[in-house]
């Protein structure tokens, strides 16, 4: 059984989750494919295996949250904390990405096509969080490790409270937080955005370095 189909209009979420932590890897499924979502919460949590995952629609709450190894790719926008605590694999969100996208997220990536809302990426600890469109203000609050790369504007009191995350922005940032500094980019960050957009796909192939303009990082006091 390499794929399965769950339509979320007849079947719960609770029973596809179901599937997905306890039978999907004894029975050799790679792909599972979610319709009609409708904006239900907590779709594909927790999962623990090398799986594809296709959301065709919008996810509510938590999409994808404490995600290891899948990949998950979401049709449309998501709600509140998707990929929130994320340790390996990899999120795309096609569409628009809601408050605290990847929060505390320790691995893997997270992709968002469109805008994300406040405080993406907030207690970031290692993952790399791509935003092709803009971010929202107190993105990367308390972020300690990994990287946030946003192909638009930011928001007020960027990276507030920052340690050793960084954050690359190619457009404006209304407002920086207490703790980063705005540098220039050097030959090194022009690699390192070179390396995670190369890793984003095809819609991300005219975002090349010399995209991300600014670059800022700091130390938490």
């Amino acid at each position: 059984m390499e794929s399965m189909n769950f339509d979320l209009a007849s079947t719960p979420v609770t029973e596809v989750n179901r599937f997905l932590h306890k039978d999907a890897a004894d029975k050799g499924t790679r792909m599972v494919r979610i319709t009609n979502p409708d904006g239900a919460h907590n779709i594909a949590v927790g999962l623990d295996l090398p799986i594809e995952i296709e959301i065709d629609g919008h996810a509510g709450y938590y999409a994808a949250g404490m995600n290891k190894e899948a990949k998950v790719t979401i049709l449309g926008s998501a709600s509140t904390g998707v990929a929130e605590n994320m340790m390996s694999g990899r999120v795309h969100v096609k569409g628009f990405a809601s408050n605290a996208a990847g929060a505390s997220a320790h691995g893997g990536m997270l992709v968002i096509e469109g805008d994300a809302g406040l405080r993406c990426g907030i207690s970031l600890k290692g993952a790399d969080i791509v935003v092709k469109g803009s971010v929202g203000s107190f993105s990367a609050f308390m972020a300690q490790a990994g990287r946030l790369v946003v192909c638009g504007d930011a928001g007020d009191a960027l990276g507030d409270s920052l340690y050793e995350a960084v954050l690359y922005v190619r457009g404006s940032i209304k407002s920086l937080g207490a703790d980063p500094r705005e540098e220039p980019m050097t030959g090194a960050d022009v690699e390192a955005v070179a390396h995670v957009l190369s890793a984003t796909g095809p819609s991300f192939a005219a975002l090349q370095p010399k995209a991300c303009a600014r670059h800022a990082t700091g130390t938490s006091t």
